[in-house]
Parts: structure tokens; C-alpha cells; sequence
């Protein structure tokens, strides 16, 4: 397939003003294809050749001007439009195109609780081509005009609000000037709840075997989408610019939600058919905020090219934990973000793969796709939570609303968007993009504390990069009162990094027990501690007063354990010397996550291991007694879960699943009896007539899910082979199907038994890749890379196969980052 160069759709923005679509689909005519018809109406300001995209299964018809165009010149996703004159043109498409079973096109899906089918549409960079014939990029925006003809039992979601005219027909309004990759449709026998706000229609939509799940949940997603639509309100000149909000929960959905305007589609794990934690529902609550900005971060002024893709999610991402904060019951967001989200960027940030947050040249879409990252995410977020300490926040939301006024419903670029910044504020804020979002990797601030005249004391930053920091430096002083188990804040100062020579050291009074760097986590950077103040950390980290200072010290010492500077043990046991007292459950949670999967399982020895396990099960039995008085159901969710993930013997988990409880609660639901079958399959203790068992229990499409899990973790050659040659040979597996399998493949546990598979991964995943395209090559660089193979050899054969394979970009990145990952772990060990 060819991908669009960034040379190519200049060129093609220069000569077309694209006006109109006007699309005709038809879901009706099989389970394996579709039928799209499209009409497109544009001028060319010049004569000229140029190209329409689109992956049909046939192209039965294409006529351009009442001319026929030869259906034989399509080549790869490209039709020729040769000899355009200057002036008014229209273009109709006669199409059959294919249902996608990997979350790209138009995605479909049979539920296997109910036998009901469920159609949608991603239509991200490339993907419109796979519905209807477009000039694919974001800067041809244009008015779509959508017809869909379904089984007369099903609801047709669009854009806009659709009407249905009988028979099976409905009609979308139009809507206003999006960019293409901007439309969808999802279609279905779907589950809906609507409501009313301010004039403008809301619903929420799941599959029909979902209902029971989403029901009781519908008020409080309404109330968290009224909150922040009010909010953005608060904030944003620019009203909400299109005519509905509906929010769809979908099934086997690749990211976690996409931003399609006036339809926003989620992944349906968001629909919770088991108990979650209050940082779960946060989760789903800042995803909620974070696409209802893209409402304008994206949809109202969209980015020239991709290279801009940070204007998009960069923005989304800071708005979505800002207002989540400032809107909703919500209020400890950016703790979640500093103890979870953040941690990928500073990781992605620290890969041979890294780039500019405002990378300068993205050469094309394939390139462009790869950076989706945890740079765009969450440094670029943490960039603008700097920028907003920098340059405060009337100021930043002044320029904002001047760069919505310049450029609503057209396209804008990285320079627009400063120039508006700009015309807000005599600061130099081209300075701060230059050392902000050109640059890479990530800052080191290190304290430096001296003593001066009469017992009182100085602080210097060593700062080891290039950005100017604004940050809080925390002076705390232990809690006499407790006998120091506590740390009580002295005070927190406000420090310029670099600071220049005139100004000197910053006095800091008396010694601090603790001294910390980037206290409040309002900018992007790793940080250190002096000695006396890691020892403190040590001693009193759960006593600190701040959730969010809490955070900056779990952070620090992940950083730490990653870079070499602090045994991977030692982060076990603060975890089980800490933890215990802990209130905060995303600290809980996003503790224990890096804990387990990666220091148990790739950064202590295999030697050391079972040592970990031991660490982290006497942690969650702690955590399980002081929770048994029935307080605080989410930190006990969260011991129980990772307790069976820990487990080494199986008597225990095996009676909780004969039970269905855990002793003093919580109930196996059906999450909690896939996750302890799942460890009982990995400790071989349990077979395939009990998976059997359960999957009758539970057939939904989760339940499918954990069983394709389960039957990969089985502890048996024939198990694997089976679940190998299913994701490698086979191409019948849903993305998530796939994703099921492969993660229940590799076992730490089973290093031996699956050594034969990891030379056979790199050829078998560079032949999938080419074959199924990027979104499994994406599932099978992340999940069924054999990570847990921390070795040489694995090493070698990766780079062997980074040199000499030809791998579509998709494929290469994962590899990439995957191998300076298993490179990390190597010196983390031998250190």
C-alpha cells in the first residue's frame, strides 16, 4: 500500500478545495463485505493530475465528471484523476469494500453472549480508504453528507443526528468541516440511553448484552459529561461546534477512545461487568474529559499535518486531568498522572525511538501513526502544565481562545499556534517551544545542598539538560510529635533551574529531613535526592502529608531502580514498607503494577524472583487484613488482584475459585475467576475441562478472552503449539483475541519450556506484520514479544532482525523499543 507523503498532500492541498461528500453504505449485503458509494464535489485551482485513495474489495464504478475512470488503474489505495482542469469537478465511487476483524475500518463484530452484530468505524490516518473513497488528509476538510442502509432492527450512530426514514435507511445531518479522518458511523442493535444538556442532545450507547452493566453506571458518566462540557465552556469562547454528543461504547477497540465529533466511540471495557476501583472509574472519567476536548483540540481547529499531532493530544490530555480536577468529584487526578501516565513518557522518552514532543519533519503517514506515544501523551501534557506555571494560566487561556477564534473549523500548525500564545503575553514563548517541543529526552535535576553561616543552609540544582524548569522545591522536617514517622512541610519554594549566577544559591534555612525537587510535579523532569533525604524517604515516604508529593517520590525511585541507581529489591521493600499506610489508591495501584511487572518479573534475577513474589504476597496479605473490616472495598480489590498475581502455590487461589469469594470478600466476579484461573494455568494447576467449565460460565466475549489467556498460559507443549501456530499461521484472531492469547504465552515462569519460540518469533511476526497490517503488528510487537527471555541471545537475534528483515514501520518500532527495554532490564540485572 502506499502511504501519503507530507510532499504529496501539500501538493494536493495547493490544488483541491474540497466542498462535499455525500456517502451511500450499505450493511446489508453479507457478513464479509459492504457496499459504499461516493460522491465527492471540489474545485482544482489549477490543471493538473492528482489521486483519490481507497482499499476496496471491487471497485465496480468511478466516473469523474460523467467520465468513466478505468477501475483498472487503481493501484495499491490509489485511483488516478488525470488531466483536471481548473474549476468545479465531482467525482462518484461505486465500491465493495471489506469488514475489518483487527479495530481498523470498519470493524465488525458478533456477540457471542447474544449472536447480535456490531459495525464501527476507525477511520484513523489511512483507514477512511477501507469505507469510502476520500482525498485523505486532515487539511481537505469538507462538509459529509451520510446515508446508511441496515437491518431494519439496528440504529445507525453518526456525526451528526441521524433520522431513520424506514426500511432500514437512515440519514445523518450533515455535518460541518471536518477532516476525514474525523467521520463515523456505528451501527447496531445497540443499548441507548439519552438525555438532555443545555439544549444538546446526549446518549450513551453499548451493545444490548452490556445493558445490565451500563444502566447503573449511566448517571454518573451523564453528570461527569455535563460537568466537563460545562467547564469547557468556563474556559473556551468557542462554543461546542456540533449539533449532538453521543458517547458509544464499542467492542474489540484498538485505542481507548477516538474523538470522532458529536460520536465519540470508547473500548466497552469501560462498561465495567466487574468491580473496579474509584482510580478506575477516574480513569474512564479523564477519558471522558479528554475527548470531549478534542471537541476543539482537534475537531473545531485540526493540524495541517501530522508532524502537529501533539496540538491534538498533547492538549487533550492536559485538559482532560486539569478539568477533571477543577470540574468533577475527581479532585487527585494529576496524582494518577504523575504515578502512571507520566512514567511512559519519561520511558518512551529515554528509547532510541524518541522524538521532539513537536517533532520537525514527519515524512509520512506510516511514520506518522508511531508517534501516538507516551511523548505525545503525557511529556507533551507535562509540557503545557509547565508552560501554564510559566506563563500563567489567564494568559494561556487567552491564547488559546484567540488560536480557536483564528482558526475554527480550518487546519493550524505548531506556528500558529505559538503566534497566538503570543498575542497573550510578553513572554518569550517561541523560546519555550524551541527548548519545550524540539528538544528530546529527559532532564536530571540532582540537589546540592551546602552548608552556610550559622547552621543555616543553601540549595543548588545540578541540572543535567538543556529546558528551563519552573519548579517547587518541598522542605519537610520530621514530625517530633510521632517520632519522626511523619514529615511535616516547613515550606515550598519557588525555583528558576538554571539559575543564574547573580542570584546564587537559594537559601533554605535549617536542615530538612527531606528536601524535594519538583514538589507539586508541575514539570517534566527525573529527579534525585541527597542523602540524608533518601534516607528519610526510606524511613517516613507513606508519612509525607501530599498525595501528589507521594507520587514525585515513587516516581523518583522507579527512575531510579531503571537507571541502575537503586537495587531492584530495595524498591520492593519500600513498596512493603510503605503500602501498607498508603491512602491514595492510584499510588497503590501504580505501585504495585511496576512492582510486579516489572520488577519481579524482569529486573530482579531469576535467582531473586521467588524472594519478590514472597515480598510482594506478604504485602497483599497486609493489605487484604487491614482492609477486612469492609472500609475500603477498592484497596482490598486491589490486594486481591495482585495477590493472585503473585501467588506462587496455588491452594489458596484454588479455594477462593472453588468458593467464589475470597475469604471476608470480595465475591469472585467474573474478572477476578479469569484472573485466578489464569495464575492457576501458568502454576499448572488446573486443565482444560476447567476452562471449559468457565467459559460456559461466562461466554461472553471477555469470557472468550480469558479463556484464549488461560489456554495459552498452560504449562504443556501442546498448549503452546496450539496457541502459537493460532496467532502466527492462522489469520482468524481478532485484534483482541490475539492480544489474549500472546499475553497468556509468554510466562515468566516458563522460560525453558517456550525457549524454542523466541527465534521463531522474529520471523513469524515480521510475516504476520506484513500480512494483517499495523494494528496486529502493533499487538504483536507489544504482547507476544518474548520479553521475559532477558538474555543475549534474545537481544542479538532482535538486532539481527532490525537489520536484515524488512518490517513495516509498525512492526520496527515495537521492536525497537522492546529491545532497549530487554537491553535495560540486562544492566539492571547485572548491576
Amino acid at each position: 500500500m502506499s502511504v501519503l507523503t507530507r510532499d504529496e498532500a501539500q501538493t494536493r492541498a495547493k490544488l483541491l478545495d474540497v466542498h462535499r461528500y455525500t456517502i451511500a453504505l450499505d450493511l446489508t449485503t453479507g457478513d464479509e463485505t459492504f457496499e459504499s458509494r461516493t460522491v465527492v464535489r471540489f474545485t482544482a485551482r489549477a490543471e493538473a493530475d492528482t489521486f483519490v485513495e481507497l482499499k476496496p474489495a471491487e471497485l465496480r464504478e468511478a466516473t469523474l465528471d460523467g467520465r468513466p475512470l478505468d477501475p483498472e488503474t487503481l493501484e495499491d489505495n490509489r485511483l488516478p484523476l488525470k488531466g483536471l482542469t481548473a474549476g468545479e469537478h465531482e467525482l462518484r465511487i461505486d465500491a465493495v469494500m471489506r469488514y475489518s476483524r483487527t479495530g481498523e475500518g470498519m470493524h465488525r463484530f458478533t456477540d457471542p453472549t447474544d449472536g447480535e452484530t456490531y459495525v464501527y468505524t476507525q477511520l484513523f490516518m489511512d483507514d477512511v480508504q477501507r469505507v469510502f473513497a476520500a482525498f485523505d488528509q486532515p487539511d481537505l476538510k469538507a462538509v459529509f453528507d451520510l446515508s446508511v442502509k441496515a437491518p431494519e432492527d439496528w440504529t445507525v450512530l453518526a456525526n451528526g443526528i441521524t433520522s431513520d426514514l424506514g426500511e432500514g435507511l437512515w440519514q445523518a445531518a450533515p455535518t460541518p468541516l471536518i477532516s476525514t479522518y474525523l467521520v463515523a458511523v456505528a451501527a447496531g442493535p445497540w443499548h441507548s440511553v439519552r438525555t438532555e444538556h443545555r439544549g444538546l442532545p446526549f446518549g450513551i450507547h453499548c451493545r444490548r448484552s452490556l445493558a445490565p452493566h451500563l444502566d447503573p453506571d449511566a448517571d454518573e458518566l451523564f453528570e461527569i459529561t455535563r460537568q466537563c462540557y460545562d467547564r469547557y465552556h468556563e474556559k473556551f469562547e468557542e462554543p461546542y461546534p456540533f449539533d449532538s454528543y453521543d458517547q458509544a461504547f464499542v467492542p474489540e477497540f484498538n485505542a481507548g477512545a477516538m474523538e470522532n465529533p458529536g460520536l465519540v466511540t470508547f473500548r466497552d471495557e469501560f462498561v465495567y461487568r466487574s468491580a473496579v476501583t474509584d482510580t478506575e472509574r477516574q480513569t474512564r472519567a479523564m477519558v471522558i474529559a479528554h475527548e470531549m476536548a478534542h471537541m476543539w483540540f482537534g475537531d473545531l481547529v485540526t493540524l495541517r499535518w501530522w508532524d502537529d499531532i501533539w496540538l491534538n493530544e498533547s492538549f487533550a490530555e492536559y485538559m482532560g486531568y486539569q478539568t477533571l480536577t477543577e470540574a468533577t468529584r475527581f479532585t487527585d487526578t494529576w496524582v494518577d498522572f504523575g504515578v502512571v501516565r507520566k512514567g511512559w513518557g519519561y520511558d518512551a522518552d529515554q528509547r532510541p525511538s524518541t522524538h521532539p514532543v513537536a517533532p520537525e519533519a514527519v515524512d509520512d503517514t506510516a511514520s506518522a501513526l508511531l508517534n501516538f506515544d507516551g511523548i505525545s501523551y503525557a511529556k507533551g501534557a507535562s509540557a503545557l502544565r509547565q508552560l501554564v506555571t510559566w506563563l500563567g494560566e489567564k494568559d494561556f487561556l487567552a491564547g488559546i481562545n484567540t488560536h480557536f477564534a483564528r482558526h475554527r473549523f480550518a487546519n493550524a500548525t505548531l506556528a500558529d499556534f505559538i503566534d497566538s500564545l503570543a498575542s497573550a503575553t510578553e513572554r518569550d514563548v517561541h523560546a519555550w517551544a524551541d527548548a519545550w517541543l524540539r528538544t528530546t529526552g529527559v532532564d536530571t535535576l540532582r540537589p546540592s545542598i551546602t552548608r552556610a553561616e550559622e547552621g543555616t543552609y543553601t540549595l543548588k540544582v545540578e541540572h543535567q539538560g538543556s529546558r528551563p524548569h519552573r519548579i517547587a522545591v518541598g522542605l519537610y522536617d520530621q514530625d517530633v510529635a510521632d517520632e519522626g514517622r511523619h514529615l511535616v512541610l516547613r515550606e515550598r519554594l519557588d525555583l528558576d533551574v538554571p539559575r543564574t549566577d547573580s542570584q546564587g544559591p537559594l537559601p533554605i534555612g535549617k536542615r530538612p529531613a527531606l528536601l524535594l525537587l519538583n514538589d507539586g510535579d508541575l514539570t517534566y523532569a527525573k529527579v534525585r535526592f541527597d542523602a540524608e533525604s533518601f534516607t528519610a524517604v526510606t524511613e517516613s515516604l507513606s508519612g509525607l502529608p501530599s498525595p501528589l508529593t507521594r507520587a514525585v517520590v515513587w516516581n523518583a525511585l522507579r527512575d531510579a531502580v531503571r537507571d541502575g541507581e537503586l537495587p531492584p529489591p530495595a524498591y520492593l521493600e519500600a513498596a512493603r514498607s510503605h503500602l501498607p499506610h498508603e491512602t491514595d489508591l492510584a499510588l497503590v495501584q501504580g505501585v504495585l503494577a511496576f512492582a510486579s511487572t516489572y520488577v519481579a518479573d524482569r529486573y530482579v534475577t531469576p535467582e531473586q524472583r521467588p524472594a519478590a513474589l514472597a515480598t510482594l504476597s506478604s504485602l497483599c496479605r497486609d493489605l487484604i487484613r487491614r482492609t477486612e473490616d469492609g472500609d475500603n472495598p477498592g484497596l482490598r480489590l486491589i490486594a486481591v488482584r495482585h495477590c493472585i498475581n503473585a501467588t506462587s502455590q496455588p491452594d489458596t487461589i484454588a479455594a477462593w475459585l472453588a468458593d467464589g469469594t475470597v475469604p471476608g470478600g470480595p465475591e469472585l466476579d467474573p474478572e477476578l475467576r479469569w484472573r485466578v484461573l489464569a495464575r492457576l494455568a501458568v502454576l499448572g494447576a488446573t486443565d482444560e475441562t476447567a476452562i471449559a467449565a468457565e467459559l460456559e460460565r461466562d461466554p461472553s466475549a471477555t469470557g472468550q478472552e480469558g479463556a484464549a489467556r488461560c489456554r495459552a498460559a498452560l504449562p504443556t507443549e501442546e498448549a503452546k503449539a496450539q496457541a502459537w501456530e493460532a496467532m502466527f499461521t492462522h489469520d482468524d484472531l481478532s485484534n483482541y483475541l490475539f492480544t489474549a492469547t500472546a499475553q497468556g504465552f509468554w510466562q515468566p515462569e516458563q522460560t525453558e519450556l517456550v525457549r524454542q519460540y523466541v527465534s521463531r518469533y522474529y520471523e513469524d511476526a515480521v510475516a504476520l506484520a506484513a500480512r494483517r497490517g499495523p494494528a496486529i503488528a502493533d499487538a504483536a510487537g507489544r504482547w507476544a514479544f518474548p520479553d521475559y527471555a532477558i538474555d543475549e541471545d534474545n537481544q542479538a537475534l532482535g538486532q539481527a532482525c532490525l537489520r536484515d528483515a524488512d518490517l513495516i514501520p509498525a512492526l520496527r518500532r515495537k521492536l525497537v523499543d522492546q529491545l532497549d527495554d530487554l537491553g535495560r532490564a540486562l544492566r539492571v540485572r547485572q548491576k
